[in-house]
């Protein structure tokens, strides 16, 4: 019989010692969880702030640009406002001149068409919202509404496609 109580007793033991050393693993691995989890959440830091983005989207539109998609074009301009406007101007060899309007909260949606190497970026307006004008034109000056602004560009890798539509539509909803 006092085998017996040695026995259980000695099973006793087993099962607290058991315990007590899942608990601690149990609390280790809750801990190691919150620091790793801390360590993560710390190491993203705040987006771009605005103006980073202006600069970057302002940047990224005059590189990619493709002033040779259009014959005799000889100066063009394009660039995103602090208002949120794209403004585009285009200059002809024979003085003409187009100029592009659109505010961003009107911007219904970012298309793009082609490769890697060279294709066309569509904006496109809720309506008729993009302003066309003509300066200097021949056949006169014209001053009308499009629902589409297509830009020709060119190196439009898919990331910086999809970082500059994040940074229009940064300030569309702005």
């Amino acid at each position: 019989m006092l085998q017996n109580y040695k026995f259980l007793n000695f099973g006793l033991m087993c099962v607290v010692m058991v315990k007590s050393v899942l608990s601690r693993v149990a609390k280790v691995s809750i801990c190691v969880f919150f620091v790793f989890g801390g360590l993560v959440c710390s190491s993203f830091g705040p987006g771009p702030n605005e103006q980073q983005l202006l600069s970057w989207s302002n940047t990224c539109l005059s590189q990619c640009f493709d002033p040779s998609s259009e014959a005799k074009i000889k100066k063009w301009d394009v660039q995103l406002t602090p208002e949120g406007f794209v403004r585009m101007r285009k200059t002809y060899n024979n003085g003409k001149q187009e100029y592009y309007s659109l505010y961003l909260k009107r911007l219904e949606n970012l298309d793009y068409l082609g490769t890697d190497y060279t294709g066309m970026l569509q904006l496109k307006a809720i309506a008729d919202d993009i302003i066309v004008q003509t300066y200097d034109d021949p056949k006169g000056n014209v001053d009308s509404m499009s629902t589409v602004l297509n830009i020709p560009v060119k190196n439009m890798e898919p990331q910086r496609l999809d970082s500059l539509r994040t940074a229009l539509f940064f300030f569309k909803d702005k």
